[in-house]
This record gives C-alpha cells, sequence and structure tokens, in this order.
C-alpha cells in the first residue's frame, strides 16, 4: 500500500520516520525539563503540544519531524523494506498530546509536581521509541483493539 494514495484506510507509513520523530521529541522534552516547569520550560512543553497536533489528528506522516525525516533522511537511506499502519503511532500522538498539554498546563498554574510527571511520561515514551523501537502509545492501541475485537466461540 502507498502513502500516496486517497483513502485514509490505505495510509501506510515508514516506521523508521515515526522512531526518529520520537528521539526529536525527546530531545525537545529534555530542553523542557532541564529548564524547568516555569516559562521557559512551559513554554518547551507549549510548543511540543502544537507539534503533537497534526500527527495526534491527522496521523505521524503530517508531523514537522515527518517532514524532516522525508527530506533530510530518507532520501539517504532509502526506501523502507515494510511500512505500518499510521493508526497506532496517531494514537501514540495523541498519547503525547495529552501529556503535553497537561504539562504545559501544570506549568502555566506552577504545579511543579504535575508538570514534571508529564513531562517525565512524554520524555519516557519518546525515549524507550526512539532508543528501542517500542512504541508504548501503539502498544496501548494495539491492546485496546484486541479487547474491543469480537471473540470467537
Amino acid at each position: 500500500m502507498s502513502t500516496t494514495s486517497a483513502s485514509v484506510k490505505d495510509v501506510q507509513i515508514d516506521p523508521r520516520g515515526y522512531r526518529i520523530g520520537a528521539g526529536i521529541t525527546a530531545i525537545i522534552a529534555i530542553v523542557g525539563i532541564v529548564l524547568g516547569s516555569g516559562t521557559a520550560g512551559t513554554t518547551t512543553f507549549a510548543v511540543l503540544t502544537a507539534m503533537f497536533i497534526p500527527g495526534a489528528t491527522v496521523g505521524p506522516q503530517a508531523t514537522l519531524q515527518s517532514f524532516l525525516f522525508k527530506t533530510l533522511i530518507r532520501p539517504r537511506i532509502g526506501a523502507p523494506r515494510a511500512t505500518e499502519s499510521f493508526r497506532p503511532p496517531r494514537f501514540a500522538q495523541l498519547i503525547g498530546l495529552i501529556c503535553a498539554v497537561l504539562a504545559t498546563a501544570f506549568g502555566l498554574a506552577g504545579v511543579t509536581l504535575g508538570f514534571f510527571i508529564f513531562a517525565g511520561f512524554l520524555l519516557g515514551a519518546s525515549f524507550l521509541n526512539s532508543a528501542f523501537g517500542f512504541c508504548l502509545g501503539c502498544e496501548i492501541y494495539l491492546l485496546l483493539a484486541r479487547m474491543r475485537a469480537p471473540r470467537a466461540a
């Protein structure tokens, strides 16, 4: 299946792309955490929030990180051996968006512990994906899909 297909059902993505995107997210999250829950750190997580919106609504293929991967990295490494559905990574982007929004909100409210909890969760999930190829949000998506599937008798 091709990413140029008109049907959303047919959208397949290069798994290396969202793994690189997770690395970019992890780096930005580290910067935000180091800057702390004040204005600078909160602003960093507000930027992450904006970066997650296209991925959570359309899919990871619509993110800035994906654009950077497609234009700078993929031409040098070639096409992937296999592609994957965009749905599990889109769900992972939604979870990232929620964490970024909550970190930003807690930072703005001056709730330092809340800021660091959600910032840390976002960093942890991004690191797992970028370093080990383990997409926590994708795994949650697949678990929920299995729970919704009708059971055969």
